[in-house]
């Protein structure tokens, strides 16, 4: 038997597995949570300001080094038996490093710089620097962002390596790379500087046809195209490639077989899309965790407002895949966890059962539309349709008897509201949605939020049986880079995961909740575009103290 590794450096958390490349069995895993967790508050001694969400690179170091072994260990085979290996990252998520793949922030002197540390996905310090990109390329939107969803968001890593030149020039001078953390692992596998082309195209203004377009990013700033060229810059290499081999000290200290084949990096809720099989045009994917990433792929690239890209063989060669998301949805979902009252603590501890559990039940007895409240999932701003991380939540039709479990099911349903329209904005170009998916860490936990979800799109969905599809695309990736597989799509064939089940859509839910997505749709347009500013003078006055004007 040959089996390949796939590792998912998420939110939280590095997954490790061991998958056979012949039946997509997963025989061996690793979870091993990040010791600094997510650095939001407090840095060291000092406070951080309200937008910024570091992390420390120390434990994605430590994912490869105890997570691989100890994976290894669990599946009980012969490290020869290992034939690649593959990488998935949440994404954008910017390091800086010197010229030896060392990140800055391992030094000494920059060790209480917060620059100099891992900037996350949801990280949004780079708003000034968003707006500044955002007004240059409205000299010409359909050029420069029209595959773009016409709009940037503060997550992306242009606007964040603007925000290292402006606020830590310092740390911008002393790195020799800006990269991706997905190809920062890869390349310390590897030992060279080698750059992904999925992350690139979704994230950085870059097309395979033309490049990075300078002449935008002169007009942007005058360093911009410099700092590109000398810092962001590396051997590009396409998912369903093999990006090299793994250097002999690295091999060592993994405990794998030298020389073994890598392949580029990939983002980590696009690796989804192979470990559960939706790889065929006009499947609407959903993958569900702390944010929600809703991908399609197609044979025709069109340009739709409010999408995070669309990148040509940046998941299956040959085909476009577009991305669009939501900023906080498991995130969300937590947060109200944390505001339950101490009654019910108790009585999930009586019933031993979780607070989600027990959350789920009580929101279960409650009918379409009871608890009267609606509410907007902009917890972390809204990254789909809008592109606005200024956005922030509400709650409408809060009263004295409103309970925990009724703004728990208002915001499950505001979480789908959300996905419909992004699949609305897909349907609208003509990208029409044949199927959906569903995989991740939440689908397969609760039926409620399923059975809401089928009733909102109005579609069955495809739940798939495993929380770790991200790690099994990437070992799908690992596969092909060993040469084992030819094409992206036989190692698909033969490793996807099954479904756990198909929840259907009931009828007259269906007629329901159209009703209050008129409604969503209201609100949705009135504080997210007509009147997008009044959040944004909320904003300012929670980072910076200022008077409301």
């Amino acid at each position: 038997m040959n089996y390949s590794i796939g590792i998912d450096f998420g939110t939280a958390s590095g997954r490790v597995l061991i998958v056979n490349i012949h039946t997509g069995e997963v025989v061996g895993m690793s979870v091993c949570p990040y010791k600094h967790g997510v650095i939001e508050e407090n840095f060291d001694t000092q406070k951080i300001p309200a937008d910024y969400s570091l992390q420390n690179s120390i434990d994605y170091l430590d994912v490869l080094k105890k997570g691989v072994p100890e994976a290894i260990y669990d599946a009980k085979v012969d490290p020869q038996e290992i034939v690649g290996i593959g990488i998935g990252f949440t994404s954008s998520t910017m390091i800086v490093t010197d010229q030896d793949f060392t990140p800055l922030s391992w030094n000494d002197k920059y060790k209480n710089n917060p620059h100099a540390y891992v900037k996350l996905w949801k990280h949004h310090g780079a708003k000034e620097e968003t707006d500044r990109i955002l007004d240059v390329a409205h000299l010409d939107l359909n050029r420069y962002l029209g595959t773009y969803g016409f709009n940037v968001s503060s997550e992306w890593m242009i606007p964040k390596i603007l925000e290292l030149k402006n606020k830590a020039p310092d740390i911008l001078k002393e790195a020799a790379y800006i990269m991706e953390a997905g190809d920062w692992v890869v390349s310390l596998l590897l030992g060279k500087n080698v750059r992904s082309n999925c992350a690139r195209g979704f994230k950085s203004f870059w097309n395979e046809e033309n490049g990075f377009d300078f002449d935008f990013f002169e007009k942007i700033d005058e360093d911009l195209s410099m700092i590109i060229k000398e810092k962001f810059d590396g051997e590009l290499v396409k998912v369903g490639q093999s990006a090299g081999n793994l250097t002999d000290n690295m091999s060592e200290l993994l405990g794998l077989r030298a020389n073994m084949p890598v392949a580029p990096a990939i983002i980590d809720a696009h690796a989804a899309l192979l470990g559960i099989g939706a790889v065929k045009p006009n499947q609407f994917t959903m993958v569900m965790g702390t944010s929600t990433c809703h991908l399609m792929l197609h044979d025709k690239q069109s340009k739709i407002q409010g999408i995070s890209g669309s990148v040509k063989d940046a998941i299956i060669p040959g085909l476009y895949a577009y991305e669009a998301g939501q900023s906080a949805v498991g995130d969300l979902f937590e947060w109200v966890n944390k505001q339950v009252p101490k009654e019910y603590v108790s009585e999930a501890e009586r019933q031993q059962i979780s607070i989600f559990d027990l959350l789920e039940i009580k929101a279960s007895q409650k009918g379409i539309g009871e608890t009267g409240l609606i509410a907007l999932d902009w917890h972390n701003g809204n990254r789909s349709p809008l592109s606005n991380s200024d956005l922030s939540g509400i709650l409408i039709g809060l009263t004295l008897h409103t309970k925990i479990e009724d703004i728990y099911r208002a915001y499950i349903e505001a979480t789908a509201f959300g996905t419909k329209m992004i699949m609305n904005s897909y349907e609208y170009a003509q990208l029409e949605v044949y199927e959906v998916f569903a995989c991740g860490g939440i689908p397969k936990k609760n039926a409620l939020l399923l059975q809401i979800y089928a009733d909102i799109l109005n579609k069955p969905i495809h739940v798939s049986d495993s929380d770790y599809a991200p790690a099994v695309g990437a070992a799908i990736l690992g596969a092909v880079a060993s040469g084992e597989y030819e094409r992206v799509c036989d190692a698909v064939t033969k490793m996807k995961q099954p479904l756990f089940n198909i929840v259907k859509p009931n009828p007259i839910n269906v007629a329901q909740y159209d009703q209050l997505f008129h409604l969503y749709e209201e609100l949705h347009q009135y504080f997210g575009i007509q009147n997008k500013k009044l959040m944004k003078r909320l904003v300012k006055c929670q980072y910076n103290g200022m008077a409301i004007s």
